[in-house]
């Protein structure tokens, strides 16, 4: 199996593990561990996350199907990359308040540029 295909799939388990440990957390720390709305918007931060680990895994068979195409590949990789930073940066806001600038906003357009080069990749193969 391509090296790229093993760190997407295990890229997803990991997103996937912490995204269900992520999920226990917000149902059931006490409201003081929140930020105002912080509850709420780590909820919509796993969401994300969860989705995006599901994504990449159909990315992976998609690749170990059709074999590793660039722009696929490329999809995958922008992927995990913004998933981490997308989450990241939500779960730093949700949990202590902290807004690092343009983390979340540049892990949203990255999964966004994601999905497109996705769509072109699947076109051309």
């Amino acid at each position: 199996m391509p090296t790229v295909v093993r760190f997407l799939l295990c890229f997803a388990a990991l997103a996937a593990f912490s995204g269900v440990m992520g999920g226990a957390l917000t149902a059931h720390l006490p409201d003081r561990f929140f930020a105002e709305g912080g509850r709420e918007m780590a909820r919509q931060a796993i969401q994300m996350q969860m989705w995006h680990a599901l994504a990449i895994i159909g990315i992976s068979v998609l690749m170990i199907q059709q074999g590793c195409r660039v722009l696929v590949s490329v999809s995958g990789c922008l992927m995990a990359v913004g998933t981490v930073l997308f989450s990241t940066g939500v779960a730093l806001t949700a949990f202590w308040g902290i807004h690092p600038g343009p983390v979340a906003p540049t892990g949203g357009s990255m999964l966004m540029l994601a999905w497109l080069i996705l769509a072109v990749g699947v076109m051309r193969s």
